[in-house]
C-alpha cells in the first residue's frame, strides 16, 4: 500500500520530485521507476556499458520524511562471483569524507513551491531586457567589477520540441556574478531568446578563498523550474558554469514534463561542453566536474 503524504510531508515529497527528475536527466534509461505510489526506484549499473560484465541493480524507496528526517532504503543486487563487501565499504567511506568536507560550505538554494502550469497567450509581446529578474539579494555584486571586464562565451544547444512547445539551451562559464548580468543581457540582444515565454536560469561560482558556492536561480515565471535546474548543477556538481533555458510556450500545456524538458537540455550541453560525465561515464563512475572545453561562440 502506497505510503500517505500528510501535510508534513509536504517539503519532503517537493524535493523528492527534484531528485528524481534530476537522476532521472543525468541516467536517462538505466533510471527505472517500479512503483511511483511508493516512492520505489531502480538504477541499473555496470562496470562497462558497451560490453558490461559486471551489473548490479540498486533499488531504492523513499520513505515520506526523506530527506529530512530519515534516509533512503536501499537494496543492492549483483551478480558477481567474487567476494566484494571490502570494495563496499570502502566506497562509502570516501563518500562520507567527501560529504563531510563539503556540506558545511556550500550555500543551499532557496526552496521554491510547485504550482500548475499556467496558461501563456502565444502573442504575448516580446519581454523588454527588465523583465527578466536578476535573482540576488546582493545587487553589489553584480556591478562592483571592472567595466571592460569581457563577455564569456556563450554556447547554444539542440533544441527539444515536445507539443508545439520548443526548448533551448545556453550556456556560459562564469566566475563573478557581473558575468551572470552580462550574458543575460547579450542572449537578449536576440529577438528569438527575447520573445520566449520564459528564460529559466542558473549558475553556480566556485569561490576558492572560501571554499563555498555562489550559486543561484531563476524561474521567469515558469514556477520551480529554476529550483530544479539549480538542483541538478548541484547532483552534477559542476562549477563556474551558467545555464539558461528557453522555453516558447505553444498552446499545448505539458504539465510536469516541461521539467523533463528543461533538465534534459541542460544535461545535454553540460555534457557536450565537457563539464560532466557522459552518461555512461556517470553510471560507471558518477557525474564529476571537468574544466570546460574552449570553444568559440555559436
Amino acid at each position: 500500500m502506497a505510503d500517505i503524504i500528510n501535510p508534513e510531508n509536504e517539503g519532503d515529497l517537493q524535493a523528492q520530485i527534484e531528485e528524481v527528475e534530476a537522476l532521472s536527466s543525468i541516467y536517462g534509461d538505466e533510471w527505472c521507476v517500479i512503483d511511483e505510489a511508493s516512492r520505489i526506484f531502480c538504477i541499473k549499473i555496470s562496470n562497462d556499458l558497451e560490453e558490461p560484465k559486471l551489473t548490479a541493480c540498486l533499488q531504492i524507496i523513499l520513505p515520506p520524511d526523506y530527506p529530512s528526517a530519515s534516509p533512503p532504503i536501499y537494496q543492492i543486487k549483483e551478480h558477481v562471483g567474487e567476494s566484494i563487501l571490502y570494495l563496499w565499504v570502502e566506497k562509502i567511506r570516501e563518500f562520507l569524507v567527501d560529504i563531510s568536507q563539503r556540506s558545511d560550505s556550500v550555500d543551499q538554494p532557496e526552496k521554491v513551491n510547485m504550482t500548475a502550469e499556467e496558461d501563456v497567450d502565444d502573442d504575448e509581446d516580446v519581454p523588454d531586457f527588465r523583465t527578466l529578474k536578476l535573482n540576488t539579494d546582493n545587487a553589489h555584486l553584480f556591478s562592483d567589477h571592472a567595466d571592460d571586464e569581457e563577455i564569456p562565451p556563450i554556447k547554444h544547444g539542440n533544441t527539444i520540441t515536445d507539443r508545439r512547445s520548443t526548448f533551448q539551451p545556453h550556456l556560459s562559464p562564469v566566475v563573478t556574478p557581473r558575468q551572470v548580468k552580462m550574458v543575460l543581457e547579450k542572449l537578449y540582444e536576440n529577438k528569438k531568446i527575447a520573445s520566449a515565454t520564459h528564460n529559466i536560469y542558473a549558475y553556480r561560482i566556485y569561490c576558492e578563498d572560501k571554499h563555498s558556492f555562489l550559486q543561484d536561480c531563476e524561474d521567469d515565471g515558469e514556477t520551480a523550474a529554476g529550483g530544479r535546474l539549480l538542483h541538478l548543477l548541484q547532483i552534477l556538481d559542476v562549477r563556474n558554469v551558467m545555464v539558461v533555458v528557453s522555453r516558447w510556450y505553444g498552446g499545448i500545456l505539458l504539465g510536469p514534463d516541461r521539467f523533463k524538458h528543461i533538465n534534459n537540455c541542460a544535461r545535454n550541453i553540460l555534457v557536450e561542453e565537457g563539464y560532466t560525465a557522459s552518461s555512461d561515464e556517470a553510471s560507471k563512475q558518477g557525474a564529476k566536474t571537468k574544466k570546460p572545453k574552449s570553444k568559440k561562440t555559436k
